[in-house]
């Protein structure tokens, strides 16, 4: 495969992006005391973050291609998967004396807990592949359909139906899991779902601008012609 100058940054950016609103969704829920159309827009603070894993995931397919994607989202998968099983471990693991007596295993589990609850876990990354391999998909389709013309229409499009997948598919899981109560859901759904989105419409002009920086610096404008989708394939 081609070498890149910036490929493996984004590949490390992507996958910290991804951790770290993995461990914030779980240390706090963020409530800003207002609502659109009636919801409350009150959640997890990775909604915060997890909007530019889509934003690295349009960035990544449009100039590198889907192949290259596909790499890196499995990346943010396998990783995703470690740090959940080493929470797992520490929380199984005795606590020292001292900081049993200012923190403690029930704090430990009230903030980091939920990395390693097996609800969680499973629907964070049943949603996650769905949602991520979904994105990259319309992308690298509707960049072949347009001739690489209205970048906005396949980084937004992409977005709008990758976050919807990601989101019902998250809420749905773990509200039969019994993490969230099935009388919200409805509302866990659009109020995240609009949020992700939002943040991606905010965001397009900086979008713009990285792609537009890459594709030069690269040489590259990747088309995934004669590519094969197949999500667990390791080729093209």
């Amino acid at each position: 495969m081609k070498s890149y100058r910036y490929f493996d940054l984004l590949m490390a950016s992507f996958v910290a992006v991804l951790l770290l609103s993995n461990i914030a969704s779980s240390a706090k829920i963020i409530d800003w005391n207002t609502s659109i159309f009636g919801l409350r827009l009150a959640f997890d603070a990775g909604t915060l973050l997890f909007p530019l894993s889509y934003i690295f995931g349009d960035i990544l397919t449009e100039v590198y291609g889907f192949a290259r994607a596909r790499r890196v989202i499995w990346a943010g998968f396998i990783w995703s998967a470690i740090m959940s099983g080493a929470f797992y471990l520490i929380q199984k693991m005795p606590g020292e004396e001292e900081w049993l007596g200012y923190a403690g295993d029930e704090a430990y589990s009230a903030i980091l807990g939920g990395i390693s609850s097996g609800g969680i876990i499973v629907a964070s990354l049943c949603a996650y592949f769905v949602g991520e391999f979904s994105n990259s998909y319309i992308l690298a389709k509707m960049k072949i359909a347009t001739f690489g013309k209205w970048l906005w229409t396949r980084t937004i499009g992409s977005t709008l139906v990758g976050q919807g997948i990601d989101t019902i598919v998250f809420v749905l899981i773990a509200c039969a899991f019994g993490v969230f109560p099935c009388a919200i859901a409805f509302s866990l759904i659009v109020a995240n779902y609009i949020f992700k989105v939002g943040i991606e419409v905010i965001l397009t002009p900086v979008t713009y601008k990285v792609i537009g920086f890459l594709k030069k610096a690269e040489n590259e404008d990747y088309y995934d012609r004669g590519t094969g989708f197949n999500p667990f394939s390791v080729g093209k």
